[in-house]
């Protein structure tokens, strides 16, 4: 490894003391810009100058070290202080498990250099061009006699666009091969839309990118081929990031419950409690939120125990290893969306009818989860999971496990 990479030594203990008090910050703003359609640019930039995203990338590549265990427990902090934040760092985190789990990924030395330098990263493979979900029309043609390429094409669902340097797409060139193209957000041509419409979420910076005659380098080009992986199911890491976004958001439900029963909340009129704190149903509530936040976290770690053992291994072993951890990670999908959802509910019951006022903003963490618990249906994961215990049939290589 060059001096140029390994300049400065990270650590997984650093980078956390160093995020402890910018996601105290995140956290304590979550809700003003909830309600005011607020940005965390300071913040997130903040945690970028820190590495975050070299957690789990190995020491002797210039990273923090750390394990996959270690990524998950991050992301959770992050989306506790703010889901928003966590969401549109998925990106950046997605290219740095790419860089830590595959030693052959093309132009690795490249993208390790750019998130030495604290650089973030936006992308999606996602278009709305009427065609069936994963349709690319995204189109790769050559820029004349040169070695360089020209991009034209419309991504939605960029997640974290807004924050980013870099955004990477998928593109289909004349053959039909598929192509990954990365390119900085300020090329000519790249524009970014702050358009991303849903219920929740909505700070995520996750709209459009529309890319038009934008010049891409050969060295910015990479043929998607995972035909030669041991193991196929690439899209492991990008779910367990979503698990650990809603094992965040069921956490930050139990703070603002504890918050809200402490120092807002009145006992009703027939309660036998003075205080909401001793209220015994209150308590009853407070408890599930805490039961909910704990299996939440629990599955997300544990499946990232399971899926950080399989870069460690080759061929056959790497493969069912690979399987197994899948079934986890779709496992701990649907018990970490069902655990945020029933927290953010629940929230609810700790005081009356004051605990729905908008200023508040508590609705915000059901939107969250019910945004997030949508980009994959957890039935789906429920269904694969079953197959695998029943028959031993494999899932779906299709990215969503």
């Amino acid at each position: 490894m060059t001096a140029e990479l390994i300049d400065v030594a990270y650590s997984v203990e650093g980078i956390r003391e160093g995020a402890e008090p910018i996601l105290r910050r995140l956290a304590a703003g979550a809700r003003d810009r909830e309600l005011t359609r607020s940005y965390a640019f300071r913040e997130v930039a903040e945690l970028a100058e820190q590495r975050i995203t070299l957690t789990g990338i190995a020491r002797a590549d210039g990273g923090a070290g750390g394990t996959l265990r270690d990524v998950a427990d991050l992301i959770i902090a992050i989306a506790r202080a703010d889901s928003n934040v966590a969401q549109a760092l998925r990106s950046s985190f997605l290219t740095a498990n790419q860089v830590a789990s595959r030693p052959g990924l093309t132009h690795r030395a490249a993208t390790l250099r750019r998130l030495r330098a604290g650089d973030l990263f936006a992308g999606t493979n996602n278009e709305r061009a009427g065609g069936a979900n994963g349709t690319i029309t995204t189109t790769l043609r050559r820029d004349g006699d040169g070695d360089g390429y020209v991009v034209d094409g419309e991504k939605y669902y960029s997640t974290g666009g807004l924050y980013a340097n870099w955004f990477t797409g998928s593109a289909r060139d004349e053959s039909g091969a598929i192509y990954t193209v990365t390119v900085p957000v300020d090329r000519d041509g790249v524009q970014r839309l702050d358009d991303f419409d849903a219920v929740g979420q909505r700070l995520t910076a996750s709209g459009t990118t529309r890319l038009t005659g934008v010049r891409v380098a050969a060295d910015e080009v990479a043929l998607r081929d995972n035909s030669t992986l041991d193991s196929p199911w690439l899209g492991s890491f990008a779910q367990l990031y979503l698990a650990a976004v809603q094992a965040g958001i069921a956490a930050s439900a139990l703070d603002d419950a504890v918050w809200f029963g402490r120092e807002r909340a009145r006992p009703i009129k027939h309660s036998s409690a003075a205080a909401s704190v001793d209220d015994p149903y209150v308590r009853h509530v407070v408890g599930e939120i805490g039961a909910r936040a704990q299996a939440a976290r629990a599955v997300v770690l544990l499946a990232g125990e399971e899926l950080g053992r399989v870069p460690l291994l080759a061929g056959d072993e790497a493969r069912a290893a690979g399987a197994a951890a899948s079934v986890t990670v779709a496992q701990a999908g649907v018990i970490a969306a069902e655990s945020a959802l029933r927290a953010a509910e629940l929230i609810f019951d700790v005081g009356g009818g004051s605990a729905t006022n908008r200023d508040l903003a508590f609705d915000r963490h059901w939107r969250n989860a019910r945004t997030v618990a949508n980009h994959n249906p957890r039935d789906w994961k429920a269904a694969v999971a079953g197959a695998y215990h029943l028959t031993g049939q494999e899932p779906p290589t299709t990215g969503l496990f």
